[in-house]
């Protein structure tokens, strides 16, 4: 019996083995996969998953093709856990979704912007909306700290936290402290005998602190502007025939605290080479090599400089340019005698197909006509192509004042190697204004006005204005009209009908009323490029208006003389204009002559004659050199009376020597007001700096100056002691109200009666 019931357990045991490890051979082994199903999903539909998996229904496969499908699916960056099980049939994924990011906040960033820093994140995949990956987020908070020391904050430090939110979501938050830029405290460069210290570190863009580092930024510390420094270390020397100069090392060192850095720049300077031979070789096109070998100003015997080397170059490919040859190569190759220490230069010219330009097109202009853009050309449709008359076409659209920017591309005509293309797109600005508003000068008080300008009137290029202001020291009304291309060569004609009243208390000049009205006409004749000549003859007539505390000259002037002017005058000036820009030039100048003459016949006969000019030198980047001067004279003839009292000259406030009230300066009438002169001399230099905490100033400028100037009663009566001097800081913003003018100025040699003012600004008012 005993037997019989352990025989029939141990087979009941073995058929239940033999079952168990059917079934698991049932489970493991190859099977048609009928049906695919996906748990765990709360965000990711089905769909995305079977894009991803490499296995579809109707495929065989077994338990060692499920690594493959695992690390398919691991591959998408969507899931922190996958896994897969088999119900008969039937692939069943498991799977566990990353969180998605719901929120990025950033907080205590000033140096780089929110903006700027969220565009990166977004670069990486740090965004709103995107699965969140730990590891990406490591990455993110290493690189934007390699951001910062870029911009010599090592103190910087980030922490990001992540804050889980329902629906596995992520709020992400960078909390950034950015530090204070380490600051240069010692520049050392070791090696140099050929040049000093000073003179080395001046070359340097980095630097260390002085007085105009505030708006330089020299004194702090950057990766790039080293880099930078160390090129123009290169360039120097190798403009100095020091061929074999090198850089050895460069040692970059800061304090515990991460505030200050001491640069270390060990260098080789090499031995000094010069030049043996100079040759020309190549083919010149219809350019001859006589015409090319003006060019060529190295002459054996001096010093090896790679910059007059480059610049010749550069010559022989803007000469082949201007003659057709669009995409000419000038090459240079030097033979070096290292025993000799000479070098042999050879030019070689390959001036390629000369090219000739198919079609001009402009794209962008909506509301300007064709005709008003194509007329600035001097690249011309038909003709070889020429970089100079092409550069010179794109400057002029740039100076047109209804036009915002202007691109210029030249592309190859398809199927041709002798043809190109010149496409222009522009960007217009708004060209017309329609103003009401309220300014205020210290030279003319409160003033409301009203204004309609159009530059670009029904997009023909005209300029059209109206202008209506009241303020307390008078009136001022206007009409203008001027047609830039009155005839097709370029002559322009224009004019302009007004009415003024003055009160000329209220100008700090004497107490009398000038009232005035007329009209002109204006033509302008342009001689070349840069220069032109315009000529304006017009009417104006005049009426002066005393009272009980007008000055006895005046009033004597008025008896002799009477009270009306009747004035036929012409007008006429030379300009020329090589300025980069109109608004906010940095390089080039502009130089004017300007004489004004009541010609015969009119009741008060006098000539007046002047200069004005200002030029602009970049001396850096961030920083133009400006100087200027403003000099008249004037006189009478046909009479004694000399220069007409109210033709007079005045001198002193933000048009002129600032730190003075306007107007008063020079001589005075017998009651102390400001009488003006019939000669007058102004100048004026400045430093044009960048603006501090904006990025972007193309409308507003800040500038160092120093001024000096004077008004006398006759050009005999010149007297150096007599000029004004003031130093001091200005300020012009174009805004959207108008122009606002401020200047802060000390008075250097004011005398016992000047009048002087610190402060001068004006709001709303013209300003030139």
């Amino acid at each position: 019996m005993k037997f019989y019931f352990r025989l029939t357990l141990s087979l009941v045991l073995a058929m239940a083995t033999v079952g168990s490890l059917a079934a698991l051979a049932a489970g493991t082994g190859p099977f048609v996969v009928q049906d695919i199903q996906v748990e765990g999903l709360q965000r990711i539909s089905a769909g995305t998953i079977f894009n991803y998996l490499p296995v579809q229904t109707g495929a065989t496969i077994s338990e060692k093709d499920y690594p493959e499908i695992i690390r398919a699916l691991f591959k998408t960056g969507f899931f922190t856990d996958v896994n897969l099980d088999r119900r008969g049939n039937v692939l069943v994924v498991i799977v566990t979704e990353r969180p998605a990011i719901a929120e990025v906040r950033i907080d205590g960033n000033k140096d780089i912007s929110t903006e700027d820093l969220k565009k990166a994140l977004k670069e990486v995949g740090l965004v709103e909306g995107r699965v969140f990956d730990r590891s990406l987020l490591d990455k993110v908070e290493q690189e934007l700290l390699r951001q910062y020391y870029s911009r010599g904050r090592y103190a910087a430090q980030i922490k990001s936290q992540v804050q889980p939110l329902e629906r596995n979501r992520v709020a992400i938050t960078l909390d950034i402290s950015e530090g204070a830029v380490a600051s240069i405290s010692q520049i050392n460069i070791v090696g140099n005998k050929a040049f000093t210290d000073k003179e080395l570190l001046g070359l340097l863009q980095s630097s260390t602190p002085g007085w105009l580092s505030f708006f330089s930024k020299d004194d702090q510390y950057s990766k790039q502007k080293l880099a930078a420094d160390i090129e123009v270390l290169r360039s120097f020397y190798l403009d100095q025939g020091y061929l074999k100069f090198n850089v050895e090392s460069t040692q970059v060192s800061i304090t515990p605290d991460k505030k200050d850095v001491y640069i270390t720049v060990n260098i080789t300077e090499g031995e000094l080479y010069t030049i043996q031979d100079v040759q020309l070789a190549g083919e010149f096109g219809s350019v001859t090599e006589q015409q090319l070998k003006l060019l060529i100003t190295i002459e054996p015997g001096e010093v090896f400089s790679r910059a007059k080397m480059t610049e010749i170059t550069k010559q022989i490919g803007e000469l082949l340019g201007q003659e057709g040859y669009a995409f000419a190569n000038v090459n240079t190759v030097p033979q070096v005698d290292d025993e000799t220490k000479k070098v042999s230069l050879t030019f070689v010219v390959d001036p390629g197909k000369r090219v000739y330009v198919r079609r001009i097109n402009f794209q962008g202009n909506a509301k300007t006509e064709d005709h008003v853009l194509r007329r600035e050309m001097r690249q011309s449709e038909g003709t070889w192509f020429s970089t100079k008359d092409l550069n010179r076409s794109k400057t002029r659209l740039q100076r047109l004042e209804y036009l915002e920017s202007v691109n210029v591309e030249t592309p190859a005509v398809p199927g041709t190697n002798d043809q190109v293309d010149v496409n222009y797109t522009v960007v217009e600005r708004p060209s017309g204004s329609l103003m009401f508003g309220v300014g205020y000068g210290q030279d003319s008080g409160v003033m409301l006005n009203a204004s309609i300008t159009q530059n670009n009137f029904l997009g023909t290029g005209n300029q059209l204005g109206l202008v209506l202001n009241n303020s307390t020291s008078g009136q001022n009304y206007s009409l203008t009209y001027n047609d830039p291309y009155y005839t097709p060569d370029g002559v322009s004609r224009g004019f302009k009908v007004y009415y003024r009243e003055i009160d000329s208390a209220q100008v700090n000049a004497a107490d009398y009323y000038l009232n005035s009205y007329g009209a002109q006409v204006s033509y302008g004749f342009p001689l070349n490029e840069f220069d032109t000549l315009r000529l304006s003859p017009g009417y104006e007539n005049l009426w002066i208006g005393v009272n009980t505390g007008t000055p006895i000259e005046i009033l004597e002037y008025v008896a002799q003389n009477g009270d009306t002017y009747n004035e036929f005058k012409l007008d006429a000036s030379w300009a020329r204009d090589s300025r980069d820009r109109i608004l906010f030039p940095t390089s080039g100048s502009l130089n004017q002559i300007i004489a004004e003459l009541a010609i015969p016949g009119s009741d008060a006969q006098f000539y007046k004659l002047g200069y004005r000019g200002i030029g602009y030198l970049p001396l850096a980047r961030w920083l133009t050199w400006s100087v200027g001067a403003d000099i008249g004279y004037g006189d009478g003839y046909s009479n004694t009376n000399g220069l007409p009292f109210f033709e007079n000259f005045y001198a002193g406030g933000l048009r002129s020597v600032r730190g003075y009230k306007t107007n008063t300066l020079g001589p005075r009438y017998s009651d102390n007001e400001p009488r003006g002169g019939a000669f007058k001399t102004v100048a004026s230099t400045q430093l044009i700096l960048p603006v501090p905490f904006m990025e972007k100033s193309e409308n507003v400028r800040v500038a160092a100056f120093f001024d000096i100037g004077n008004v006398f009663a006759t050009v005999s009566d010149f007297d150096a002691n007599a000029l004004r001097y003031s130093v001091g800081m200005s300020g012009l913003w174009i805004s959207p109200l108008g122009p606002i003018v401020l200047s802060v100025a000390a008075p250097l040699n004011d005398q016992p009666g000047d009048e002087t003012e610190v402060f001068q600004f004006s709001f709303g008012v013209p300003f030139n």
